[in-house]
C-alpha cells in the first residue's frame, strides 16, 4: 500500500522541482500549484527525493 502523500498549496510556490522530478506522481492544477495525483505512481524513494528537494518543503507524508 502506497503512503499518502500531500502538497501544502497554501505554501506552494510552483518552482516545479517535484513535477520534474516525479512527473508520475505530481503535476500542476488549473491554479499552476502543485498537486498530487497519483501517490502510487512512483516508488516512495522517488518521492521522497521530490520532498527533499522542494526549496518551501511543502510536499509531505500523511
Amino acid at each position: 500500500m502506497a503512503r499518502n502523500v500531500y502538497v501544502e498549496k497554501d505554501v506552494c510556490i510552483s518552482c516545479g522541482l517535484c513535477v520534474e522530478t516525479v512527473p508520475e506522481v505530481f503535476r500542476f492544477d488549473d491554479d499552476n500549484l502543485a498537486e498530487v495525483y497519483d501517490p502510487a505512481g512512483a516508488a516512495e524513494e522517488k518521492i521522497q527525493e521530490a520532498i527533499d528537494a522542494c526549496p518551501v518543503t511543502c510536499i509531505h507524508w500523511g
